[in-house]
């Protein structure tokens, strides 16, 4: 994507449906707030699928991205994909399985005790609750509730939070993602949040390793991570380590081929532990 003139790293990601923190891991050393006009821009737009259930609804914390499957035709499945925004270092978002249960338009958002006090540390009004359809109201115009106490999916009143750790733990979608999503998730779908920061694919006989940042630093040694990943696939010969050592390096959040090429010299008996 070519700059624009009075472009931001938060105007092309919106345009893109992407994140802010996607589109800054893919081009490293850009000015996200004043990228020249011209200047070629990564729009991130493939993604290794996480190591899931391909069923119902997948958050991988790390990559800030919602991955929806569901039935298609023919016994295939169909995935839907969106950014989101989560919790802050202080209030991470957890891991852990979940089902929908229940779908609100214009929720009332009823401030837990926890979030008034830090309201009112910081000067900020702390009303018992927010009304549904109130502009201020953080949950945005969806909300699917989840059976993991105090956790949702909704919609936001601040856009640009989308790919930031912004939240209370909550997963933040885009006004129009979360317009999507709502209608096509039924009450008792499953879910789960994985913490995924090292994601290993195969497509087209290619293999390919995707590595994003460790955000929660729950993942110390994400090279040791992808070799795991690699050696539990059985790919080790189809395998460059030094391409996986690359990705590893550069953490863009892009799925970088990491296939042993014909004619490449064989690594894999030399690799590190």
């Amino acid at each position: 994507y070519p700059v624009q003139e009075h472009d931001t790293f938060l105007d092309i990601a919106r345009d893109y449906d992407l994140g802010y923190n996607e589109l800054a891991e893919a081009n490293p050393g850009v000015d996200p707030w004043i990228p020249k006009p011209g200047q070629i821009i990564l729009l991130p737009t493939e993604w290794v699928l996480p190591n899931a259930e391909y069923t119902g609804i997948v958050v991988n914390i790390p990559e800030m991205r919602l991955y929806y499957f569901r039935p298609g035709a023919q016994g295939t499945v169909i995935v839907t994909t969106y950014p989101i925004g989560l919790g802050r270092d202080d209030w991470r978002t957890p891991q852990g399985k979940f089902r929908i249960t229940e779908k609100t338009v214009n929720p009332r958002w009823v401030l837990p005790e926890s979030i008034r006090a830090e309201h009112r540390r910081d000067g900020k009004p702390a009303p018992p609750f927010i009304a549904g359809g109130a502009p201020d109201n953080p949950l945005g115009k969806y909300r699917l509730r989840l059976t993991l106490p105090l956790y949702g999916i909704h919609g936001t009143d601040i856009p640009w939070g989308v790919g930031m750790q912004v939240s209370h733990g909550c997963v933040r979608l885009y006004p129009e993602d979360i317009e999507r999503l709502f209608p096509m998730v039924p009450v008792g779908t499953p879910g789960e949040f994985v913490y995924q920061p090292v994601k290993v694919g195969i497509r087209d006989g290619h293999v390919f390793v995707e590595v994003h940042k460790d955000i929660y630093e729950l993942t110390p040694g994400p090279y040791r991570e992808a070799v795991r990943l690699i050696d539990r696939l059985g790919l080790n010969s189809r395998v460059d380590f030094d391409r996986v050592g690359r990705a590893v390096s550069e953490q863009s959040g892009v799925p970088m081929n990491v296939t042993l090429e014909a004619g490449d010299d064989i690594q894999d008996e030399v690799r590190p532990p």
